[in-house]
């Protein structure tokens, strides 16, 4: 007998990681919300059932990525994203909620509320945690467990996860922060790898190299013209976008 998926819709897409994630885990990501032209395209490539929506993100209303999507509020089982992150960034100027896209958290903590989904996952960079104290984490733990208007609570949490440690050829730490308003609790993954396994976690495995993840791989192709074009767009992007 066939299971109906899980459905998903995702916001601030990128190039689609975690949108591949999500249908690699089994979702059916019904739409994607992206702001850059460029990352649409890889994205129509990459997710052929998924509905791609080139567009701002607070230009677009609850009801009509419902209607877009084809699911009602309440009725989604998970909304994920991760809102731009250069100003909560290390490497960046570390602005924050002085920068307007610092300010795109907060969107998507709206749409949660308003679309209800039964969970949802917001990734973001390791700096979010202690920018300012910790006090934009705080902030929006605090909106996002507040009860919805239909009374439900969503149980919040957050953790850092290096990708080094589920076996990705890169150090890259993240905080996701995952809501749940069903009965049963969520549980963070536990780490498969580790840069030295010990006699305390023999069992994990060493962090993957680049080398050994391009091993066996066939030489590359000469880049197509498509490539190069792209290639050129993206200093521009850089400055217009922050990535």
């Amino acid at each position: 007998m066939q299971t109906k998926k899980p459905t998903a819709i995702s916001f601030f897409s990128g190039a689609g990681g975690m949108d591949a994630g999500f249908h690699l885990a089994g979702f059916d990501v019904r739409l994607a919300v992206e702001i850059d032209p460029s990352c649409c395209d890889t994205l129509r490539h990459n997710l052929k059932h998924t509905k791609i929506v080139n567009k701002d993100i607070n230009k677009l209303s609850s009801e009509e990525i419902c209607e877009m999507s084809g699911l009602k509020s309440g009725q989604i089982d998970c909304v994920f994203g991760g809102p731009p992150c250069q100003s909560f960034s290390l490497a960046g100027r570390r602005e924050g909620l002085n920068d307007e896209r610092g300010l795109l958290v907060f969107r998507f903590i709206e749409l949660v509320r308003e679309l209800r989904p039964k969970t949802f996952v917001l990734e973001n960079v390791k700096g979010m945690v202690n920018w300012q104290g910790g006090v934009v984490l705080q902030e929006v733990e605090r909106m996002l467990k507040e009860p919805l208007p239909t009374g439900e609570k969503y149980q919040v949490q957050h953790s850092v996860l290096n990708a080094a440690d589920f076996g990705v050829p890169q150090n890259r730490e993240r905080v996701f922060i995952v809501g749940s308003r069903l009965k049963a609790a969520y549980k963070f993954p536990e780490p498969t790898h580790a840069a030295k396994p010990t006699a305390d976690n023999k069992a994990l495995k060493p962090h993957m190299t680049v080398g050994q993840a391009l091993r066996g791989l066939p030489e590359a192709d000469t880049p197509s013209k498509t490539a190069l074009r792209v290639s050129q767009t993206i200093k521009g992007r850089i400055e217009k976008h922050g990535y």
